[in-house]
């Protein structure tokens, strides 16, 4: 397929599930690194605040903050590096350790990324930030029933809120398994709670494309095409879906619309030879 089009600001783009989950793990999942307080409690009634944090610890926090930085700047193995002197100086903050694991995840040690999120769940095991980056790890690994088990104890935490992203790292992992009507049903509550999300808008028209029911895919489809996040990818299924409904204006403005901006693509290509099997 041809590159998805990216935006910085969203930390969004339209692609299809098996493309997207290999790219989230560099993106969207990054957004789910707690770097904040535990909110873990000293005794039965005070949670910790900064300044019951032992000075090994705040030594840790720095750590670990630069690892973040690191990550997001794509340096890896300086970002583990810092990582592992984070833990050295305090081996309990959870967070260090739910980092090392979408470290290990970026770099395909899945069992060193695995012993990662259980430590940091050991640590704090209501932690539903780990529990999404954990279930992202088990569904890479095609262990979709205990991934289930994860995204749904993330989800069920009230404090949480980052569900919609969870709600679409579901359903993009359902419909990987050929899941499709649990990942429809993952998918629509994403988009309830993220309604301008591409990568959700898409992934709902494809699969009601995939059915044959083309008006409810275009529902879908016709948000994320008439704004800047559209790509070549989401033009070219409109553009499918409008042909397969017989309707000739929307797939004249789509057509001219992909040639427009993408006009090398493979899609245009597709386009031009009137290939809407493709």
């Amino acid at each position: 397929m041809a590159a998805p089009a990216f935006n910085a600001k969203s930390g969004t783009r339209a692609c299809s599930a098996v493309a997207c989950l290999r790219w989230l793990l560099a993106a969207a999942v990054l957004g789910l690194v707690a770097c904040g307080s535990t909110g873990q409690r000293t005794d039965k009634s005070d949670l910790v605040t900064a300044s019951d944090e032992t000075e090994a610890r705040k030594r840790a926090r720095i750590r670990l903050e630069l690892a973040v930085n690191y990550f997001s700047e794509g340096k890896t193995t300086i970002a583990l590096d810092e990582l592992k002197q984070s833990i050295a100086v305090d081996p309990g903050l959870f967070e260090a350790h739910n980092l090392r694991g979408l470290i290990y995840l970026r770099l395909n040690e899945f069992s060193l990324a695995d012993d990662s999120f259980r430590q940091a769940l050991v640590l704090n095991p209501k932690a539903a930030t780990v529990q999404h980056n954990y279930g992202l790890l088990l569904c890479q690994q095609g262990r979709m029933a205990a991934a289930a088990e994860m995204f749904s104890a993330a989800l069920a935490n009230p404090t949480y809120n980052e569900r919609a992203k969870t709600w679409m790292i579901q359903g993009l992992c359902q419909a990987k398994a050929g899941q499709a009507q649990a990942a429809e049903t993952s998918l629509l509550n994403a988009y309830q709670l993220d309604p301008g999300n591409p990568v959700v808008a898409y992934n709902l028209g494809l699969g009601l494309y995939q059915r044959g029911e083309y008006p409810q895919a275009q529902r879908y489809l016709s948000r994320l095409n008439n704004s800047d996040l559209a790509n070549a990818e989401s033009l070219w299924l409109g553009a499918k879906a409008a042909k397969a409904m017989g309707d000739a204006q929307a797939l004249a403005a789509l057509g001219q619309t992909l040639v427009q901006r993408f006009p090398s693509s493979k899609e245009s290509l597709w386009l031009e030879r009137q290939s809407f099997h493709e």
